[in-house]
């Protein structure tokens, strides 16, 4: 969530930052303004009412120890009706405050100075790129055909299951997945992320504050009776974990990681896009989060870049860094890297990991603090990457390294897997 301060010392350059965003409701920014001034105003004479009732109610209590009943019962009177006003006035302030928290929530984070304009995934740029794509023969399969012919997922039972976009995981496609689950986690706590296991559904306050809600509110599965929604990823209870509170700073930053299935309505466009593994609305996703100074968050970033970079390195992948236009970032986020690999039966790049810097947008939504060396309270920033996206890794996985003896997998899946290949049944 922005902070009004800045909006109204900052309004030409939050007017332009939003447009990068593809937000041009600038009318929602001048109505902001005027409504934390009419607050403001607001909170004054409340507070000037409620000095009023108290002077006065002390000033009854001198005039009963007088024996002046008649004037007090004149102040009694004159009590009555400031208290009157005060209610109304409190109402009304009350309202004021609904509608401003409720219209301030619809304003996107705004974007780091570095994003560059644009609208489509196609504007996005190149940053770096690494591995080899890998020649395939021309009968090579891509991974909807190779999950039936090694019976690896089951999309069909899925449907009867659930519906749609719900695989089915067996045998040594189930296999496959636990491998590579437990292969990220240990990576991450290898370079000091700390292990979380959270709730899978969370209630409408975490949601906020990750900024889920809501822009994503159509997106998300919702348990309607309950009021929870089912998580789209691990960052929404993780990053709340740290909710209220007031952090160390010798314990910055604090850095999580935690694999969890996620879960998203919108399963995108139609055609090729969406065939077999490419999107689903249930996967399984290992994230890395951090809270950090506000003076390290992009240090971290690029650091966190770094270590997505190389797990993608040791899955001996072919893979490209993109930093993201305006128009394509997320809601919250301030800059996001997306990695994406070259799925070679498709011909295709997919995405496997954003990693973004929100900078003060969630902490200021969930109230993540810490005390500055004068003992003021300032907000951390907060960052997240996929770390990784496991439907998009298998599909390449499977299509790159197939052979005509089986699915070759890369030297580090081999302990996890407990063996080499995939070989044919």
């Amino acid at each position: 969530m922005l902070q009004i301060n800045y909006i109204k010392q900052n309004v030409s350059a939050v007017k332009e930052g939003l447009a990068l965003k593809n937000f041009i409701n600038f009318s929602l920014v001048d109505e902001l303004i005027a409504l934390d001034e009419e607050i403001r105003k607001l909170k004054s004479n409340t507070e000037n009412l409620q000095a009023s009732i108290n002077i006065t109610s002390k000033e009854i209590g001198a005039l009963m120890a007088k024996g002046n009943a008649e004037e007090a019962t004149a102040k009694r009177n004159d009590v009555a009706t400031l208290k009157e006003d005060l209610g109304i006035k409190k109402n009304a302030l009350q309202k004021i405050e609904e509608d401003f928290t409720n219209k301030i929530l619809l304003l996107p984070n705004l974007p780091h100075s570095s994003v560059l304009p644009g609208k489509t995934p196609e504007e996005n740029v190149t940053v770096l790129s690494g591995g080899t794509i890998p020649e395939l023969p021309e009968n090579a399969k891509p991974h909807w055909d190779l999950i039936k012919e090694y019976d690896l997922v089951n999309f069909e039972v899925g449907a009867k299951l659930t519906g749609s976009g719900f695989p089915v995981y067996k045998g040594r496609g189930a296999k496959l997945q636990r491998a590579l689950i437990q292969y990220f986690l240990d990576y991450n706590t290898a370079a000091g992320y700390t292990e979380y296991m959270p709730p899978l559904m969370v209630n409408e306050q975490t949601a906020y504050g990750t900024g889920q809600l809501p822009d994503k509110e159509g997106q998300m599965y919702h348990v309607t009776e309950d009021k929870l929604y089912l998580i789209p990823t691990a960052e929404v209870p993780v990053t709340n974990i740290y909710s209220n509170e007031i952090v160390k700073e010798n314990d910055m930053p604090i850095k999580m990681t935690a694999y969890t299935p996620c879960f998203r309505r919108e399963a995108g466009s139609f055609g090729s896009d969406v065939r077999g593994l490419n999107r689903v609305h249930q996967f399984d996703k290992v994230e890395i989060i951090q809270l950090v100074h506000p003076d390290k968050s992009y240090e971290v970033l690029e650091e966190m870049a770094n270590h997505i970079e190389r797990l993608l390195q040791f899955l001996e992948l072919p893979y490209r860094l993109l930093k993201l236009c305006g128009g394509d970032m997320s809601f919250a986020s301030a800059l996001t890297y997306d990695f994406e690999v070259f799925s070679a039966a498709q011909k295709k790049w997919l995405e496997v990991s954003s990693v973004s810097n929100f900078e003060t947008f969630q902490t200021n939504r969930m109230k993540i603090r810490y005390k500055d060396e004068d003992g003021k309270t300032q907000l951390l920033h907060s960052l997240n990457g996929s770390s990784l996206a496991l439907p998009r890794i298998v599909a390449a996985l499977l299509e790159n390294n197939q052979q005509e003896d089986g699915i070759h997998l890369p030297k580090t899946l081999h302990q996890y897997f407990g063996a080499a290949k995939i070989e044919k049944v």
